[in-house]
């Protein structure tokens, strides 16, 4: 039988398929309950220093092919987290997503919580929170020097989360890699807005927010496309992902693992077992031992 087992900077992960930081992750229950449903690791929604309400509803927006949210980063800080996390063990890589307006604020989070993870995730892409995120990460001169400083706080492998909101993806890219990532993850959502034809305004309280689903999935295996043909460290692939088909693709574009996040919420906890044993089927109708053997063949010319 053809093995899932992928490993990422020295971890080793049961399958390739990730719960993405986002709607599903706020609370230990619901990373282990991605667990138990498949997935072979978790990424956190993103901490901050403080405490964080996060917008006033309607904070999503369903589309036929996809979600738009603005959530406002919420969360309890980083204080709060830990006090959420007590008392509880992981038998799964649990990646901690934080997030600062700083490079002091990223390392000094990667310090605190250097404990309870087994990496880091760096929001530098979040489309709709001000002073955080895209508005950070769209500079490369930022993501090298947010990459760099939390590098220089803890031992834990740090991935680089970009922004797919820029001219280019792999200058960003190739910044977080200079400043020693230990792999990046791409992409984060697109800006986006919806706009209610009778109230003749934006849904969202916070007008615009971003775009994830179905519908981004194209651009999202691009983005991975051109990255795996740049960089040097593993890339995790997320936009879209709802079938084994599309996590096939992203494989053959050059991403290492991937993010499930949207398909969880139209389709349930069961699509991390559904495109597990797609996956599988693919590899071994194929004659492939193993799902590493099939990263990146698409890009061969």
């Amino acid at each position: 039988m053809a093995s899932l087992e992928v490993e990422l900077f020295g971890i080793k992960f049961e399958n390739p398929l990730i719960l993405a930081s986002g709607i599903n992750d706020k609370v230990p229950e619901q990373w282990i309950r991605a667990h138990e449903e498949g997935a072979g690791g978790v990424v956190t929604k993103s901490i901050g220093i403080e405490p964080r309400e996060g917008y006033d509803n309607p904070t999503i927006v369903e589309l036929p092919c996809g979600l738009i949210n603005a959530m406002g980063l919420p969360n309890p800080g980083w204080r709060g987290f830990l006090e959420m996390v007590e008392g509880y063990t992981f038998d799964f890589p649990l990646i901690v997503s934080i997030f600062g307006g700083t490079p002091e604020e990223f390392a000094f989070l990667a310090e605190k919580l250097s404990g309870v993870a087994h990496a880091f995730e760096l929001n530098l892409s979040c489309p709709h929170a001000k002073g955080y995120g895209m508005e950070i990460g769209q500079n490369p001169e930022n993501v090298y020097k947010v990459v760099r400083a939390v590098k220089d706080a803890t031992d834990r492998p740090v991935i680089a989360k970009l922004t797919p909101n820029i001219d280019d993806i792999t200058k960003l890219g190739l910044a977080a890699e200079k400043a020693g990532a230990d792999a990046v993850s791409a992409i984060n959502t697109l800006k986006a807005i919806a706009i209610d034809v009778y109230a003749r305004r934006p849904v969202l309280s916070n007008r615009v927010g971003g775009y994830s689903g179905p519908g981004i999935k194209p651009v999202a295996l691009r983005a991975v496309y051109d990255l795996a043909r740049t960089l040097d460290i593993p890339i995790i692939g997320i936009g879209g992902i709802t079938t084994w088909q599309d996590a096939v693709e992203f494989l053959l574009a050059g991403a290492s693992a991937l993010q499930i996040g949207t398909a969880v919420s139209l389709r349930g906890w069961k699509v991390f077992r559904e495109i597990n044993d797609g996956i599988l089927g693919y590899l071994e109708e194929e004659g492939f031992s193993s799902v590493e053997e099939i990263v990146g063949l698409a890009l061969e010319e």
